[in-house]
C-alpha cells in the first residue's frame, strides 16, 4: 500500500512546480545582484538629489546596491536612448522626469520612444519650479528682479540644464507670461548650470526646488519665486507665482522610474513595491521634505497615464512659446 502524501509533502511539491515557472524565481529573488540605474543628467543635477537618497535606502532594505549611473547630454535624451537599448532583464532601470516628457516636442528625431520603448514603473517625487539667482548679480526681491528685466532686455541671462529641458522652458514660460525677454544660457546639465549660477558667471535660473534647495539654504543662490498657487514648506519665506501676479506659472519637476520595454513582469512588480518602500523609510521622507519635494506614489498605469498628460502638456507650451534648442 502506498501511503497518502502528507501536507507537508504537496506544499513541497507545488513550490518545487511553481519554481520552474518563468519568472517564479524571479519573483521570489530580485533583485540577486546589483542593479543599474540610469540617470540621464551629469552628477550634481536635480535627478540625482533624490536619485542617490533613493539608491542607499534601496540597498539598505534589499542588501543589493541601486549603482547610480550618470549618463548626461542633449538635455537628457542622450542616457534615456542607452537606457532604451539596455538589457531587459530587470537589471536595468531607467530616471527620468519631466525634462522626457516635453523632449517630443523640442526634438525633430530621438533614437528613442519614451510610450514604446518603455515600460513607465513609478513616479518618485514632484517639486515646484524655483526662481533662483545669484545674489551678486541680482540683487532684491521678485519685483525689483522685474523691473530690471524690464528696463534692459536681454541683458539678464538665464541657465539651464539644456535646451528643451524644464528649466529652458519654465524660463520661456516666464517671458511670454511677463512680457519680457532675458538670454538662454544652456548646459549639459542642471549640476554645471548650478555651479555657473553659483559662481556668478551666470544671472538666473529656473530650477527644480529638489537641487537649488540646498545651496538657498547655504546662502549661496536666492529664490525670489517658487511655481505654483502656494508657497512650499520647506521655504515658507519665498513667495509663490500666484501671489506675485502670475496665477498661471505652475511648473513642476517631477521625477520618476523606467524600465525597457520587455522586462519581466515580475521584476517590475519588485522593483516598484521596493522603491516605494525605500522612498516611505523615515531616512528618505527627511530628504524629501528638505528639498520641498511630494511623493506622489503614482505607479504602472496610473503613472503611465500622468506621463501622457505631460506629452500633450508640454507640446502646447512649447507650441504656443515658440521655443527652440539653442
Amino acid at each position: 500500500m502506498h501511503s497518502q502524501p502528507t501536507r507537508r509533502q504537496w506544499l513541497g511539491w507545488t513550490a518545487a512546480a511553481l519554481a520552474g515557472m518563468p519568472g517564479f524565481a524571479l519573483a521570489q529573488s530580485w533583485p540577486t545582484k546589483a542593479v543599474n540605474l540610469i540617470v540621464p543628467f551629469p552628477a550634481g543635477g536635480g535627478t540625482d538629489a533624490f536619485a542617490r537618497p533613493l539608491g542607499a535606502q534601496f540597498t539598505r532594505l534589499t542588501g543589493k546596491s541601486l549603482v547610480i549611473d550618470n549618463r548626461g547630454g542633449a538635455g537628457g535624451t542622450l542616457g534615456a536612448g542607452i537606457a532604451a537599448k539596455a538589457p531587459n532583464d530587470g537589471y536595468t532601470l531607467f530616471m527620468g522626469g519631466v525634462h522626457h516628457s516635453i523632449a517630443p516636442s523640442m526634438y525633430p528625431r530621438l533614437d528613442y520612444d519614451l510610450e514604446k520603448d518603455f515600460v513607465p514603473l513609478i513616479l518618485v517625487a514632484s517639486v515646484p519650479q524655483v526662481l533662483v539667482v545669484n545674489p551678486k548679480r541680482v540683487t532684491g526681491n521678485f519685483q525689483d528682479f522685474l523691473r530690471q528685466v524690464k528696463a534692459q532686455p536681454g541683458k539678464i541671462n538665464y541657465a539651464s540644464a539644456g535646451g528643451g529641458t524644464s528649466h529652458h522652458l519654465a524660463g520661456e514660460l516666464f517671458k511670454q507670461q511677463t512680457k519680457t525677454f532675458i538670454t538662454h544660457i544652456p548646459y549639459r546639465g542642471a549640476g554645471p548650470a548650478l555651479n555657473d549660477l553659483i559662481a556668478g558667471n551666470v544671472d538666473v535660473m529656473f530650477d527644480g526646488l529638489g537641487s537649488s534647495a540646498g545651496h538657498i539654504k547655504g546662502g549661496r543662490i536666492k529664490a525670489l519665486m517658487v511655481a505654483g498657487a502656494k508657497r512650499n514648506p520647506a521655504f515658507p519665506d519665498v513667495p509663490c507665482a500666484a501671489e506675485l501676479g502670475l496665477p498661471d506659472y505652475n511648473v513642476t519637476t517631477w521625477y520618476g522610474i523606467w524600465a525597457p520595454r520587455g522586462t519581466p513582469a515580475d521584476a517590475q512588480k519588485a522593483a516598484i513595491d521596493d522603491i516605494r518602500r525605500a522612498i516611505q523609510t523615515d531616512e528618505a521622507k527627511a530628504v524629501w521634505a528638505a528639498q520641498g519635494a511630494e511623493f506622489p506614489d503614482l505607479a504602472g498605469p496610473a503613472f503611465d497615464a500622468f506621463v501622457k498628460a505631460e506629452i500633450q502638456k508640454w507640446a502646447q507650451v512649447v507650441k504656443a512659446s515658440g521655443a527652440k534648442l539653442d
